[in-house]
């Protein structure tokens, strides 16, 4: 059995889920999300308490129902807490700033790099040069952040670039320059 699949999932207060035809939608104090869960498992609700369970036996089945598990628990916690993100740029000259519902972007390009924001995300921009993505679908907010930071990755000699917060970049050591 999936020992992630197993696992329930308590329902927080202010979240309701309606699960019909195999759609489910989560309601929240922050959303809405919807999704159609994979035929070979359902869902089991009751007493503020989602269980995953599988209608055949099999490995696919059980890698279904753990990825399924993995799904239902983002989107509880995406319209009840939220997701977010947070991208540094290093990199003198580099920076960012809103502009309506997009982000503008100088990354040593010869012209700034307007990115629109998907709906449902939003940005708060600290110092020009840490960017917030917030978001309730985790998917849609870790998509938007891998989009941003591939405009300029991080390049491994003075670390200028794009890159996650929590992202370590490993350093070369260049050329020394002695005889």
């Amino acid at each position: 059995m999936s020992r992630v699949g197993k696992k329930p999932i308590a329902i927080p207060a202010k979240t309701s889920i309606d699960f019909k035809d195999s759609v489910l939608v989560v309601k929240g104090e922050k959303g809405t999300l919807t999704r159609t869960i994979h035929a070979s498992v359902g869902l089991e609700i009751k007493d503020n308490v989602i269980s995953i369970i599988i209608d055949q036996e099999g490995r696919k089945a059980r890698s279904i129902q753990g990825l399924t598990r993995s799904l239902v628990a983002n989107m509880v916690n995406g319209v009840s807490k939220g997701f977010e993100r947070i991208l540094e740029i290093n990199g003198i000259g580099y920076r960012a700033e809103m502009k309506g519902s997009s982000i503008v972007l100088n990354l040593g390009y010869s012209h700034p790099i307007d990115f629109p924001l998907p709906d449902g995300i939003s940005a708060k921009i600290e110092k020009n040069n840490v960017i917030k993505l917030t978001g309730i679908d985790k998917e849609q907010v870790g998509q938007t952040a891998a989009s941003i930071r591939k405009l300029r990755k991080p390049e491994p000699y003075k670390g200028k670039g794009v890159k996650y917060a929590e992202e370590h970049i490993q350093r070369k050591a260049g050329k020394t320059g002695t005889k």
